[in-house]
């Protein structure tokens, strides 16, 4: 058994497609995410998830399958066949010499994330055990995958279609929040999320009992992979699975993913969290065409539009009725002349030349504001769409729920901001509008960045310091006014967060970043005036 798994080892490094996609394919990836996500303070330490999942599909769908239909072709496996050891037991240790061809890939992936600075998994034997349930799925993709294609470019191709929609939807290379709703429910069909899942609970969160659920999943799409494996396997290209029957486990094999995805939405496990999101982009367009046809001020329209997004198209549908509002010189529902059956006496006070009293306009003329100290909560319920906010879970201007853990990085990170505000000099900014802004600058920024932990925890240090240094009645005026108004007041902070803890140059894009304020601003308005429930 020794030998044989020494031999498949060799084998197995012999194949320079092989090393590419198992152990150079997933560098790059590491590579990627390091410059992609290199603000955050901490590198990688919240994508090795992520990273090490790359690891184990791109082995999964190129390298085994790779190695096995080349040895396959050359005539390996049918001498194997010659030889008097059981067929369980030489897939068993082709299984085995698979499965640490991917571990040490990704043990090289953990030490060069950790030489550029992530520091050492919170529970490296849990780290273990979860990555050898994933490779146990993948290894039965990539088993799957062997079986069914007759050559190596099929492999690569079979590969292609499955790493791809992996990558996108299944949770891997793009985060489920940011997905739409329907393509999160479609990503619990797909064991690239579960294996993110089981293995980032193990680098920086709660360990293996967090991830009672993906080890499950896991585990199911395995065994209906290894199964179907064994049903398909054959000793020579020359053998075909053409027939309706190994076309069948084929199929077969995907009931384990068809069965974890049915098991998470039964569940309430399908969307992040088991919540629903508050809006839709669909619904936030919808609220905000409404929002522009209730006021006349088409200036004021535009503003508010801005604020939430958006919307060129709410922008335009506003124009175009105030466009036709001034081209008819009389209300669109105004006759042109009596009709003909009307009474004699609208008759004769049309002869007589009186005129009839004129329509309410088409739009109320809404009183707003000329100051933040005039605002009133009047102005708050009328102006402010809470609604047709980003949702806290989401992508853009996510807020941390307050009963989710804190990692020791993360609640570090929070104090320090909290610290620098008491002494950073933008916070201290005479006019109280203008100093609020520069203060939420700094939930703002991390947004636009996506600094992964940070970026949902920043938002409550920011509040927190608000909340202390501006009463109550103020910060609520204040606070409107932001969100009402994001795209007035100076950017120059945003320049000076370099002086912080943070650590960040000024973002190139200001819209986005009084876009982004404006949420925030809108955010807190909402749970101090119970517009929005603090979670």
């Amino acid at each position: 058994m020794t030998y044989a798994l020494l031999i498949e080892l060799r084998l197995y490094y012999r194949n320079r497609m092989a090393l590419v996609y198992g152990y150079l394919f997933p560098l790059v990836f590491l590579v990627a995410f390091l410059v992609l996500y290199r603000h955050e303070p901490v590198p990688l330490v919240d994508h090795m998830g992520e990273l090490l999942t790359v690891t184990a599909l791109g082995g999964a769908c190129f390298g085994l399958p790779t190695s096995m239909v080349g040895e396959r072709e050359r005539g390996v496996w049918r001498r194997y066949r010659a030889t008097p050891v059981s067929t369980l037991r030489l897939v068993l240790t082709t299984a085995t010499a698979r499965y640490l061809a991917l571990l040490t890939a990704a043990a090289l992936q953990v030490g060069l994330a950790m030489l550029v600075g992530m520091p050492f998994p919170d529970h490296i034997a849990g780290l273990w055990a979860s990555f050898t349930f994933v490779a146990f799925a993948f290894v039965g993709l990539g088993l799957v995958i062997a079986m069914l294609a007759d050559t190596v470019p099929a492999v690569q191709a079979l590969g292609q279609s499955i790493f791809l929609p992996m990558l996108i939807i299944g949770g891997v290379a793009v985060r489920i929040q940011s997905l739409p709703v329907w393509a999160q429910h479609l990503s619990a069909f797909f064991p690239g999320r579960y294996a993110v899942e089981a293995m980032q609970v193990t680098v920086n969160g709660g360990g293996l009992g967090e991830a009672g659920f993906p080890l499950l999943a896991l585990s199911l799409i395995g065994a209906a992979g290894c199964l179907a494996a064994a049903k398909m396997f054959r000793w020579d290209t020359r053998e075909r699975t053409g027939a309706p029957r190994g076309k069948a486990w084929a199929i077969a094999a995907l009931a384990g993913w068809m069965l974890a995805g049915a098991l998470a939405e039964t569940t309430g496990r399908a969307l992040p969290g088991g919540r629903l999101p508050a809006n839709s982009a669909t619904s936030l367009t919808e609220t905000l065409r409404s929002a522009a046809a209730d006021s006349a001020d088409f200036a004021k329209t535009e503003k508010r539009i801005d604020a939430y997004g958006t919307a060129a198209d709410s922008v335009a549908v506003a124009g175009s009725e105030a466009d036709s509002a001034e081209a008819s010189p009389e209300p669109l529902d105004a006759p042109d002349a009596p009709a003909a059956d009307a009474p004699s006496e609208e008759l004769a006070d049309a002869a007589s030349g009186e005129q009839a009293p004129a329509p309410p306009p088409l739009f109320p003329i809404i009183d707003y504001p000329d100051s933040w100290e005039e605002v009133t909560m009047e102005d708050i319920d009328r102006d402010i769409r809470f609604d047709a906010l980003p949702y806290d879970e989401g992508l853009e201007a996510p807020v941390a729920a307050l009963d989710e853990p804190v990692y020791p990085d993360i609640e570090a990170t929070i104090q320090c901001i909290l610290d620098d505000l008491e002494v950073w000099p933008p916070a201290w900014t005479a006019d109280p509008v203008q100093r609020a802004r520069n203060v939420l600058f700094l939930a703002a920024v991390p947004d636009m960045y996506q600094m992964s932990g940070i970026e949902r925890w920043a938002p409550h240090a920011v509040f927190e310091h608000l909340a202390n240094v501006y009463p109550e009645d103020e910060l609520i005026q204040v606070l409107y006014w932001i969100a009402f108004n994001p795209y007035e007041g100076d950017v120059f902070a945003a320049d000076r967060l370099g002086e912080t803890c943070l650590r960040l140059a000024g973002p190139d894009d200001m819209a986005t970043l009084q876009q982004r304020t404006g949420w925030y601003a809108a955010k807190l308005l909402g749970r101090i005036t119970g517009h929005i429930e603090a979670r």
